[in-house]
């Protein structure tokens, strides 16, 4: 059998904790250890039986992971990046991967002059029923895909706002919870070449948005929508149906809806619908629902990390990857202050 892949988690939040967690589990890496200054990460790595590091550079002069898991705050990202990309080891970097295009080229741009792997933590690709509408899209049976809509519409509770930064520029739904419907949208359809967007906070008055509605043009010639609001209460969003997070109550409604010449489908159900003689609005439809295996995205994210370090795979989600569906998000906001449709590079 091969030695397992020594992994370090940077970072012991939140979203760092379930990586740890993973980690753990997973039968070809080892966790070696944790990187966090806090005490609480000191503890957390106790209890995991890893060692303990109180910064990545303390961790390199006695430790060398084979990858590491950067889960620190959003505005560390790249210097954290770069410091596993000066050291030769690969990275798996949360999202985004940057707060800005320049500094996520820069960051890129060391990697891919190191050789080093570095990945970006959009997780949702990996989910089986996106890799199977990806499959059911790519075999032609919808034919050509027209229009897509995808929706985020939840509500986040009044206390969820209590914590300063979330009522501030850069924490609304759009960076941080439209991006992962954006990079799934760009992985089943392509490139974005242009978008326009609306915004407004009407309702609880902060800096930050809380509803935006998104049109995005794809370079194939679809058009696809996409509204997002935390101030609704509803069921149409993927925490709310796709039932990866089990914090989320799980609904039976849909969050994507596409369409094509030949049929529709449904995420995250993956209901197939088509008329049965001929195309036409007078045909009566028939569905079809697409089984596939319920598996848990992150923990086959850092499988695949796993396999991208042992030189077995290309990453399934770059860091070149990660930076288009942030300038994406980025082209998003800019169109919406101020008024004008926005072309992509």
């Amino acid at each position: 059998m091969e030695r397992k892949v020594r992994l370090a988690v940077l970072g012991a939040g939140l979203i760092g904790k379930r990586h740890i967690k993973h980690v753990l589990a997973e039968p070809q890496a080892e966790l070696l250890a944790v990187v966090d200054p806090m005490p609480l990460g000191q503890q957390i790595a106790r209890e995991s039986g890893a060692k303990w590091f109180p910064s990545f550079a303390a961790m390199i002069e006695t430790d060398r992971p084979d990858g590491i898991i950067v889960a620190t705050p959003n505005q560390v990202h790249v210097a954290n990046g770069l410091e596993a990309v000066a050291a030769g080891v690969p990275a798996l970097i949360e999202k985004p991967i940057a707060g800005d295009i320049a500094a996520g080229e820069k960051l890129i741009g060391a990697a891919e002059a190191a050789g080093v792997p570095l990945l970006v933590g959009h997780h949702r690709r990996h989910n089986p029923m996106i890799q199977k509408a990806k499959e059911i899209i790519d075999s032609g049976e919808l034919g050509r895909i027209l229009v897509a809509n995808a929706m985020f519409w939840l509500f986040k509770p009044d206390d969820y706002f209590d914590i300063d930064w979330r009522r501030q520029a850069g924490a609304g739904p759009v960076f941080l919870n439209l991006i992962h419907d954006v990079d799934n949208l760009r992985y089943l359809f392509g490139d974005i070449v242009a978008v326009q967007a609306r915004e407004s906070s009407a309702v609880r008055g902060n800096v930050v948005e809380e509803t935006s509605v998104i049109l995005m043009e794809f370079a194939s010639g679809l058009l696809a929508t996409a509204s997002v609001s935390d101030s609704v209460v509803a069921p149409w969003s993927w925490e709310m149906t796709a039932g990866e997070n089990q914090a989320y109550p799980k609904t039976e409604e849909a969050c994507y809806l596409i369409g094509g010449t030949h049929g529709s489908l449904t995420i995250p159900s993956l209901d197939v619908w088509k008329n049965g003689i001929k195309r036409s609005w007078w045909e009566p439809f028939e569905k079809r629902r697409v089984a596939v295996q319920d598996e848990d995205p992150l923990v086959l994210q850092i499988r695949q990390f796993c396999k991208v370090i042992r030189d077995e795979e290309a990453p399934l989600v770059s860091g070149r990857e990660g930076l288009n569906t942030l300038k994406v998000i980025l082209a998003v906001k800019q169109s919406a202050a101020g008024g004008e449709r926005i072309v992509l590079g």
